[in-house]
């Protein structure tokens, strides 16, 4: 399975990052946009622009590619750099939500369970 590019040193690189200052562009672009979370629609609530991508941060500001550049193939794109570069490909999306969707497609976080306890007769 094809999951990048070769570099001069024949090593594989993530196809998301071998263009970077693009990938700061679209980062920039959808922090400026203030664009809700395209998993979940804003039902976890804002993104959090400014905090650091990762677990410690689950409401984080991540880049979600709507078609998994790993199954770049499937959906006619020439390589997998290509699926990553294609704005039309991208949408922003906190930690968590990119992390459940994984490499699904038509993937939506539909409920959120309510803190609240059932109180017995209440159901």
């Amino acid at each position: 399975m094809n999951r990048g590019t070769e570099n001069n040193r024949g090593t594989r690189t993530n196809p998301r990052y071998a263009n970077g200052n693009l990938r700061r562009k679209y980062r920039a672009r959808f922090k400026a946009m203030e664009a809700p979370c395209g998993i979940c629609k804003g039902r976890l609530g804002a993104i959090h622009y400014d905090e650091p991508s990762n677990a410690q941060h689950p409401l984080s500001f991540v880049i979600d590619e709507i078609k998994p550049v790993s199954r770049w193939k499937e959906f006619g794109y020439s390589s997998p750099a290509e699926a990553a570069k294609d704005w039309n490909n991208l949408q922003a999306a906190h930690y968590c939500c990119n992390q459940a969707k994984s490499n699904k497609v038509n993937f939506e976080i539909r409920t959120i369970h309510s803190a609240e306890p059932t109180l017995d007769g209440e159901w």
